[in-house]
């Protein structure tokens, strides 16, 4: 049994400052567990998309998640009948949950040669109010306006 309360190690690699947004990316990029493998894939990302937008990657990436997260969704409501799509208001922990998914997603679905580059793309792609996961949070938005007339039947 050490005599000290905790063994001193080195870390493999430096680490980014550890935040909530990174772990939530990280653990939606993994596949079969493997979260070292994800976590080199944001880091590389992140440091591609400060090089592409010359400002700190950190900064990209939290404009990104801004332009990417949606504020209101449609939830179907069933009333005598009939089915409405109503919109009501997303909570927080949700709209970041969505707002990292579809850029991963919009991530993987892109052309390009390693995910580090299609994630660092989407990124700065979102940060400039481009790119698919934005053009899906309009998409929500815009069936969110369209079914307003439906709002009085919130639950």
């Amino acid at each position: 049994m050490p005599r000290r309360a905790s063994i001193p190690r080195k870390a493999k690699y430096e680490a980014t400052p550890v935040n909530r947004t990174n772990a939530r990316i990280t653990a939606k990029l993994m596949t079969n567990g493997k979260r070292n493998l994800a976590d080199r894939i944001l880091r590389q990302a992140l440091a591609r998309a400060e090089a592409h937008a010359k400002r700190p990657g950190l900064e990209v990436l939290e404009a990104a998640l801004r332009n990417a997260t949606p504020i209101i969704e449609v939830k179907p409501r069933r009333v005598g009948g009939a089915t409405y799509q109503v919109p009501v208001e997303i909570r927080g922990d949700r709209r970041m949950s969505l707002g990292v998914r579809w850029l991963v997603q919009a991530a993987r679905k892109r052309n390009g040669k390693s995910m580090s580059e299609k994630l660092a793309a989407e990124f700065v792609d979102a940060a400039n109010g481009l790119g698919a996961a934005v053009k899906r949070r309009e998409d929500t938005h815009k069936m969110a306006e369209a079914n307003r007339a439906f709002s009085h039947f919130k639950w």
